[in-house]
């Protein structure tokens, strides 16, 4: 959706990159439009140079493919376009073809909430290599940002120690549909409430705020304002002490609580925005305890992010809530998660065998896995994950052994004890959904499993452990194979 342009929901088929058409209209006149592909959505380092992400944005994947639809508008608009040689960019018998055109595709990718690591597969995608080319830009949009912002809240929350964090990044966020999914990605990752009154409408999430540095100042005195705005809302009273002097704002809460219960109302909390947060925090602790108000909260913000938030409390701050928004909103200091989509196989028809493909690169990093990817992650005997295993069950070897190839070293083995499950799941098969779409509260309670029972050093913010990801021999194979083939062809040797 958007709030600033006239659209409606199956604008989301002209929600991506033009050269997703170009190509589909090659493959179209190529005579492809039958050829299958298989692509995976996966990520290659770790955001914030941490031990994990947070796999979000898949919950609205479904919802997507449904509504990709190519109206009458869209044709219309599409004809229009000229090539930059001249001439119009698209044939009329390509552009039929897209008219009222539904994606055949289905969909397997992790559940939102759960934890995911460099390289695996979060989304798997297979159909019609025109419909998976269709619907890359999109699918990339929702999951790359709110993966971004779901690690980074998860992060902050982290940091937190259970204490509320809110999210007050929307008017830093980039655009209404940023500031949305920010909402939305941050409460997965248990952000307990947002400011963004219509992410709370649209996603059911409980929505927190009181008043701003205006309110004070529209008013004669501090004071003044205090009392107006407790009289106003004495069930949401937070007073924002530091529009003028921290240390006169404490004094005036305390007299506005003192009259609050003289009245049957509680002063909910104070919240300070600048300034020595762990200082000040501390005088205001001292002085509501010493006026026999330990009731009241003290909440801040101010550009907090999750290094900002153990440092207070590493200094003893008496910090009760966090109100976070730029770093939150806009993913400081990493901007993008960096995701791909990438074909791993390809077969003519939807009946024939697939045909594992790989992308090589002078960049090692920047190699591509083949074939029909899933992932089974390990857990021991108290359910902690230990590692996980991308397989491709047309190479695997019989029964799937426990040792596993790193992923980015093929000489480092690992062997995975215990029992291991698919984390991979159907979510879209022909182009409908598979199943009701889950709740939101259902991800985010997977995300706060997920996290209690990932190994706290892969969880630390300095040099954490690296999270053991790894192939099954005969995937590992099947690349060192493939790349020995390509290199062959191109009379360069390659390792894989």
């Amino acid at each position: 959706m958007s709030l600033t342009d006239r659209t409606k929901p199956t604008d989301v088929c002209l929600n991506t990159d033009l050269y997703e058409l170009t190509m589909a209209q090659g493959f179209w006149e190529s005579g492809l439009a039958d050829a299958q592909g298989c692509f995976n959505a996966f990520f290659r380092e770790n955001p914030f140079e941490g031990g994990y992400a947070v796999c979000c944005g898949v919950g609205q994947v479904a919802e997507l493919v449904e509504n990709f639809v190519f109206d009458d508008e869209d044709i219309s608009y599409l004809s229009e376009l000229e090539a930059p040689g001249g001439g119009p960019m698209f044939k009329p018998g390509f552009l039929e073809y897209l008219r009222d055109h539904h994606l055949d595709l289905t969909i397997h990718a992790v559940s939102e909430g759960e934890v995911v690591f460099p390289r695996e597969p979060m989304v798997r995608v297979e159909g019609p290599v025109i419909d998976c080319q269709l619907v890359e830009t999109a699918l990339l949009n929702l999951v790359n940002f709110q993966t971004l912002v779901a690690t980074k809240c998860a992060r902050v929350v982290r940091a937190a120690e259970g204490h509320p964090v809110s999210d007050f990044g929307l008017r830093r966020a980039q655009g209404p549909d940023g500031g949305l999914a920010v909402a939305r990605a941050s409460y997965v990752a248990g952000a307990s409430s947002t400011s963004n009154v219509l992410a709370g409408k649209i996603y059911g999430i409980p929505v927190f705020g009181t008043h701003a540095h205006s309110w004070v100042m529209a008013f004669g005195s501090e004071l003044e304002s205090f009392r107006a705005f407790a009289a106003s809302s004495p069930k949401n009273c937070t007073l924002l002490v530091d529009t003028y002097d921290v240390h006169q704002g404490i004094k005036n809460a305390i007299v506005v609580a003192r009259e609050m219960e003289r009245a049957g109302e509680r002063l909910a909390a104070i919240r300070i925005d600048s300034g020595d947060l762990a200082r000040l925090s501390k005088e205001a602790r001292l002085a509501f305890d010493e006026a026999g108000l330990p009731y009241i909260k003290i909440a801040v913000s101010n550009d907090l992010d999750e290094y900002t938030i153990q440092s207070l409390f590493a200094q003893g701050a008496p910090i009760d809530s966090f109100g976070v928004g730029t770093k939150l909103a806009t993913c400081d200091p990493q901007p993008s998660l960096g995701g791909v989509y990438k074909l791993s196989a390809i077969r003519r028809d939807a009946d024939g065998p697939w045909t594992p493909v790989i992308k090589l690169s002078e960049q090692a990093y920047k190699r591509t896995l083949p074939g029909i990817q899933r992932v089974l992650r390990y857990h021991d005997a108290l359910g902690r994950p230990t590692g996980d295993l991308i397989v491709d069950d047309t190479v695997a070897h019989e029964g799937v052994a426990h040792r596993m190839v790193d992923i980015l070293d093929p000489y480092r083995t690992y062997d995975l004890a215990g029992e291991p499950s698919g984390l991979l799941e159907k979510i879209v098969e022909g182009g409908r959904r598979t199943a009701p779409p889950e709740g939101i509260e259902a991800a985010r309670q997977r995300c706060a499993d997920a996290l209690m029972r990932l190994d706290p050093a892969v969880t630390r913010f300095l040099n954490p452990q690296v999270y053991p990801v790894g192939l099954e021999r005969g995937l590992a194979e099947l690349l060192r194979n493939l790349a020995e083939e390509e290199g062959a062809r191109s009379g360069r040797p390659t390792v894989a």
